[in-house]
């Protein structure tokens, strides 16, 4: 059986101010496997961006461990960790004069040197990742030019294309409709079955993350249930923190069917 690709010991998550600091989450033990495709959900504020951003390594964590293939990510080198780790921010792209190309190739930093110089493997990677978020044809179109859905289907290129073996989204399908937040999750869920990619994403799509997370971290503000998403239901876990719903399996449709009881 193979070992967890991402584990933490303990680990609090906050930020710290001129005063003190402010714990979001505290004694998170957590494991995520090669080939996993987990949704992180939760309500707004209970520190899922914060979650994500500290196993990036972009916040510190307040305490305790996060290991990346049985590494300290504290002391891993940056280029290494860019390796292991690719993280898609909700963040808008703060490059207006950047092209498609260009920014999808900067994916490709940890592993052209100081140069940048892209050699043809490079090329093909960050063509193939283009295509894959289904924006072939906008190469040369700049940032400013796109719609916030195109803009975001860049951003998810460019983690394709850095080719780690983790891929961490905030809130990847927030400005796709419907056809193109399908077509990502189906790419992600490609990507974590087939390839053996770990996909840790947060999301409010409460019915998808049911229907398709092999594994879902739940949040709520101060606690965290782990299960899969007929465990969590099960134990009335998601019905607590999404108050106002009820859950049944429809084994004619294999799935679960979310009914809004007011």
């Amino acid at each position: 059986m193979s070992s967890p690709i991402i584990t933490t010991s303990d680990l609090t998550i906050g930020y710290s101010n001129k005063q003190s600091d402010v714990t979001i989450q505290s004694n998170l033990n957590l494991k995520a496997m090669p080939g996993e495709f987990i949704c992180l959900i939760g309500p707004n504020g209970c520190g899922k961006s914060t979650l994500l951003h500290t196993l990036s390594g972009l916040i510190p964590p307040l305490s305790g461990k996060i290991l990346i293939n049985n590494n300290n990510i504290r002391t891993m080198p940056l280029q290494e960790r860019a390796k292991e780790m690719s993280f898609v921010p909700t963040e808008e792209i703060d490059a207006p004069l950047m092209t498609v190309n260009e920014l999808v190739s900067l994916g490709r930093s940890p592993y052209t040197g100081w140069k940048g110089i892209l050699h043809e493997k490079d090329k093909e990677i960050v063509s193939q990742s283009i295509n894959q978020v289904m924006l072939t044809g906008f190469e040369s179109r700049t940032i400013t030019s796109l719609s916030d859905g195109e803009k975001q289907r860049a951003s998810i290129a460019r983690a394709f294309a850095q080719d780690t073996p983790i891929i961490l989204l905030d809130e990847p399908t927030a400005h796709l409709d419907i056809n193109n937040r399908i077509e990502i999750l189906i790419l992600l869920i490609h990507l974590a079955h087939d390839i053996g990619k770990t996909v840790l994403l947060s999301t409010h799509e409460l019915e998808l993350a049911i229907d398709l997370a092999d594994k879902i971290w739940l949040m709520n503000k101060k606690e965290m249930h782990i299960g899969k998403p007929n465990e969590l239901i099960e134990n009335g876990n998601i019905q607590n923190i999404f108050h106002g719903k009820s859950y049944t399996f429809d084994a004619t449709e294999r799935r679960f069917i979310i009914k809004y009881t007011h």
